[in-house]
């Protein structure tokens, strides 16, 4: 079976910056960028529970905001630097709305805008 008729995404991410990739017409045609979603961080905090605390609700609600660009997704690949991407699968495996989404991943280092389209391409082909 082929996956062109899937709903499929790509996303590259590290800890402050995230690129979306999706199929022009949400599940056929090519793969192009759908949008970016920045973490910002927190500013300094002298107490390190609550600097914790802050970043992981930082990292979480990053993680909400990619997430709203991957409606009905079928597939996900997941690629980018350091344990983010791995921290975001988990993320996924734990939304009820990404519960049968196959989700891969792969460590990849930055790329441009055109590249990352032709390697999620690559991935889903």
């Amino acid at each position: 079976m082929s996956g062109k008729n899937k709903k499929q995404f790509g996303v590259w991410l590290d800890s402050t910056h995230a690129t979306i990739v999706g199929r022009e017409l949400v599940d056929s045609g090519d793969f192009v960028i759908l949008a970016e979603a920045k973490n910002n961080g927190q500013g300094s905090n002298s107490n390190e529970n609550t600097a914790h605390n802050a970043e992981q609700a930082l990292q979480l609600k990053f993680f909400k905001e990619i997430t709203t660009h991957l409606q009905n997704a079928e597939a996900i690949h997941v690629t980018g630097t350091g344990i983010t991407q791995e921290q975001f699968k988990h993320f996924l495996a734990e939304t009820a709305q990404f519960k049968i989404t196959v989700v891969n991943e792969s460590t990849s280092q930055k790329m441009g805008d055109e590249k990352l389209v032709e390697y999620i391409a690559q991935q889903f082909n």
